[in-house]
C-alpha cells in the first residue's frame, strides 16, 4: 500500500514539476520594429495579447530599434524577426546581407502624397515651384523626380527639403515645406481627425513600379536554416494575429492601445478601421508575395544605380511559411 501511494505522490509531484514549468518551455524570439508602435504592427501585437505566440511555444518580446536598424539587428541574430521594407530588403540583399521576407504586411503600397489644399497640389505636375519635405534619401529623391517626369514636367522643378522625421503638420505650418510622402493610413488619418482640408494622392495611381510591398516582416537565412521550425510557428501565429484585427479592427485598435498607451486613441481606431481592407486587400491570403512586384521594383533601383547587379528575388522572399 506504502509502495502504491510513494509512486501516487512521485507522479503528481512529476506533474506537477512539468506544469510549472511550461514557461520556461517556451522558446524566446526577439520581434524588432521598424519604428514606434503602429498600426502597422498590430497583428504582432494581437498575437502576443490573444495567446497566438504562447499557443505556438513561442514567448515573443517586442522591441524598437536602439542600437542599430531593424535589418541590422536581424541579421546579427540579435533579434530573429523584424519589419523592415522591399526597398531595405533589395539593398540589403544587394549588400550582401542575406536577409528574407517572410510576409507583406500590407498588399498594397498605401503611401502618397499631402499637402494643404491651399497649395493647390492634386498631381505630381504641381510640384514645380514646390517644396518637399523628406527623409532625406537619395532613393525618395529620384522617385519624386520621376514622377514629375513621368507625368510630362521638369524633374528639376522641385525644390527638395530635408526634415527628417520632424512632423509634417508643424513644418507645413511653418512654411517649411509645401508637401511631403505620408502614409495614408497615419498621417492622412490624422489629418482627416484634426479637420484640416488637404490634397492627397496615391503614389501608385501614377506608376506602378512603386506599388512595391512596405512594410514585410523579416528573418534571416540563418535563422531559417537553424530553426526553420520556429519560424513556421512564428508566421503561424502572426497571420492568425493579422486575420483577428482584418475581422475585428476596433478590438484589434484596443490591443494595439494596450501596449502603447501614448498612442492617440482616435487615430489609431481610423487607422486601423482603414487598414483592415488593405492588410489582404486583393491576394489570395494575408501576408502574400508576388514575384514581378519584387522584380519589378529592383529592377528600377538597378536601372537608377542604387543597386550594382540584380538580385535573385526569389531568394529575397518566400511564401512558404503562409500556405
Amino acid at each position: 500500500m506504502k509502495k502504491i501511494i510513494s509512486s501516487i505522490m512521485m507522479i503528481m509531484i512529476m506533474s506537477i514539476a512539468v506544469t510549472g514549468c511550461g514557461k520556461s518551455d517556451e522558446e524566446k524570439v526577439t520581434f524588432v520594429l521598424d519604428w514606434t508602435p503602429n498600426t502597422n504592427h498590430t497583428g504582432v501585437y494581437v498575437a502576443l495579447e490573444n495567446g497566438y505566440f504562447a499557443e505556438a511555444g513561442l514567448d515573443v518580446e517586442i522591441i524598437q530599434p536602439a542600437d542599430g536598424t531593424a535589418e541590422q539587428l536581424v541579421a546579427s541574430g540579435t533579434a530573429q524577426f523584424g519589419i523592415s521594407y522591399q526597398e531595405n530588403v533589395t539593398f540589403a540583399r544587394a549588400q550582401g546581407m542575406p536577409l528574407v521576407s517572410i510576409a507583406a504586411v500590407i498588399q498594397h503600397n498605401t503611401s502618397g502624397f499631402m499637402s494643404f489644399k491651399d497649395e493647390g497640389i492634386t498631381s505630381p505636375l504641381d510640384f514645380a515651384g514646390k517644396k518637399y519635405g523628406g527623409w532625406g534619401t537619395d532613393v525618395e529623391t529620384t522617385t519624386v523626380r520621376h514622377l514629375i517626369k513621368t507625368s510630362g514636367g521638369d524633374p528639376g522643378s522641385v525644390d527638395i527639403v530635408t526634415m527628417g522625421s520632424a512632423d509634417f503638420f508643424a513644418a507645413a505650418d511653418a512654411g517649411e515645406i509645401d508637401f511631403a510622402w505620408v502614409f495614408e493610413g497615419w498621417t492622412l488619418m490624422e489629418a482627416r481627425i484634426r479637420g484640416l482640408e488637404v490634397n492627397y494622392f496615391a503614389m501608385i495611381e501614377y506608376s506602378d513600379i512603386f506599388d512595391y510591398y512596405t512594410p514585410v516582416i523579416i528573418t534571416s537565412e540563418d535563422t531559417i536554416e537553424k530553426n526553420d521550425g520556429m519560424v513556421g510557428r512564428f508566421m503561424k501565429a502572426v497571420a492568425k494575429g493579422y486575420e483577428f484585427s482584418i475581422a475585428n479592427p476596433q478590438e484589434a485598435a484596443a490591443i494595439l492601445l494596450k501596449h502603447a498607451p501614448e498612442l492617440n486613441a482616435d487615430l489609431v481606431l481610423k487607422s486601423q478601421e482603414f487598414l483592415a481592407g488593405k492588410y489582404t486587400d486583393d491576394a489570395d491570403y494575408w501576408g502574400m508575395q508576388k514575384t514581378l512586384v519584387w522584380e519589378t521594383y529592383a529592377e528600377w533601383l538597378l536601372e537608377n544605380g542604387f543597386i550594382d547587379e540584380m538580385i535573385n528575388v526569389e531568394e529575397a522572399f518566400t511564401n512558404a511559411y503562409l500556405q
